[in-house]
């Protein structure tokens, strides 16, 4: 920053209310304090350049995600979506564990409901 004032470049930066502004500009206030926000902040800039330069108009919606502008490590996204497959998996192998020779609807039942028996006379007898 201190060598572009030295050529006269025009710096901005987006700060925090804790932000050194020595040698900066043009200071546009923000959280700078997590990736997304300074993302969406990021966004937000270009969006206007855009706008600025006529690229784009005021009244049109822009089809640019905001996550568009995060940075995403593939090592990590290759990470989650296999942790993701694994979790199919096994969800899939529990569903599939269940016992298959249990047959709810062919249980005898030795209660008569003929003869007036009652719903939990059967679990007490």
């Amino acid at each position: 920053i201190r060598e572009a004032s030295y050529v006269n470049l025009p710096v901005i930066a987006f700060a925090n209310s804790d932000s050194p502004l020595r040698f900066v500009d043009i200071a546009i206030p923000c959280n700078n304090k997590s990736k997304n926000s300074v993302a969406l902040l990021w966004w937000m800039l270009t969006r206007e350049v855009l706008r600025l330069r006529g690229t784009i108009r005021r009244d049109a919606p822009w089809d640019v995600m905001v996550d568009m502008f995060i940075y995403r490590d593939p090592e990590e996204e290759r990470e989650q979506q296999e942790a993701a497959a694994a979790q199919a998996a096994e969800r899939e192998e529990a569903y599939t564990a269940a016992p298959k020779d249990t047959e709810w609807a062919a249980e005898e039942s030795n209660t008569n409901w003929e003869q007036g028996a009652q719903w939990g006379d059967a679990a007490t007898a």
